[in-house]
């Protein structure tokens, strides 16, 4: 099996049980080793006092496009703490796509950074940086 199939296996697997992304409307755009990308549209439920998406729900979609980055590798891994940072504000309608990328891993440990962006033609705009640190429970995935 190569590395992409690995990664192809280990998302299909995590998201067929990963009903909080699912029911957020999330989909898998790509997945390869060490990487990810996942869309999700802004819908009414996910607006804020101030008519802005709620930032946890960005954080959600970062989020997932990190679990399926750090679990491509076929490992059980989870996360160790993220940190977020709003650049943009996303609305009503938004489509917004999480790309997650390995940064480093070392040992159970790595470092992933996913850049959420508005999706392009929707006014392209970066929405937030995402720092994701992971643990691998040194499991293979589907054992």
């Amino acid at each position: 099996m190569t590395a992409w199939d690995t990664a192809r296996t280990s998302a299909e697997t995590m998201w067929a049980g990963d009903a909080a992304s699912r029911s957020l409307g999330m989909e898998i755009v790509q997945v390869g080793p060490g990487t990810a990308q996942v869309s999700m549209v802004v819908r009414p439920d996910m607006i804020n006092g101030w008519e802005v998406c709620h930032g946890g729900f960005i954080a959600s979609l970062a989020d997932s496009a990190f679990a399926l980055a750090c679990n491509s590798h076929g490992q059980v891994t989870v996360a160790a703490g993220f940190d977020i940072v709003f650049l943009e504000s996303a609305r009503r309608g938004d489509t917004l796509v999480a790309t997650a990328a390995e940064r480093s891993t070392r040992g159970r440990n790595g470092i992933y950074d996913v850049t959420v962006n508005r999706a392009a033609g929707e006014g392209s705009a970066m929405i937030a940086e995402f720092r994701g640190r992971s643990r691998s429970l040194d499991r293979r995935i589907g054992d």
